[in-house]
């Protein structure tokens, strides 16, 4: 897989979805994965997010992204910081599981994924999901948002 830097990343396997995935829905298989390098890849034109590890797709869910006056921003971002607990003193809302891209907010976090909501340039992912994805991610993991 050819990523904005031009780096290329080896994709060993994806996933077996078997029907049209919908707005809360997300698959998780890491059974047999090995351990290795863990980072997730954001389609804002599919509106999905993939979560890799040694090369083997391991999730996969529908998201939330921002809106026109509040886009989320595209290219690749490490994991500034982690919290279980957040909640957004600018929006004053909730962000479980948060982990942030940007010194600006923006994050990756649980919400209430639904057909016609949008983020302030968040990425939104169902709560079960951005759980597990939580226990992948470590500070400095790669988040590739295209």
């Amino acid at each position: 897989m050819l990523l904005p830097n031009g780096e290329k990343r080896v994709v060993r396997s994806v996933l077996n979805i078997k029907k049209p995935m919908m707005f809360g829905d997300y698959v998780w298989d890491e059974v047999g994965t090995p351990a290795g390098l863990t980072w997730v890849r954001i389609d804002l034109g599919h509106q999905t997010l993939s979560v890799f590890r040694a090369g083997h797709e391991i999730g996969t869910t529908v998201i939330l992204y921002g809106t026109d006056g509040k886009p989320t921003p595209t290219g690749i971002f490490p994991v500034l910081f982690k919290a279980r607990t957040h909640r957004s003193t600018l929006y004053d809302a909730q962000m479980p599981f948060m982990l942030r891209l940007t010194e600006d907010g923006v994050a990756i976090h649980a919400s209430n994924v639904r057909e016609g909501s949008a983020t302030h340039g968040c990425i939104g992912v169902p709560l079960a999901f951005a759980k597990l994805l939580y226990g992948q991610m470590r500070r400095g993991d790669q988040v590739v948002i295209v």
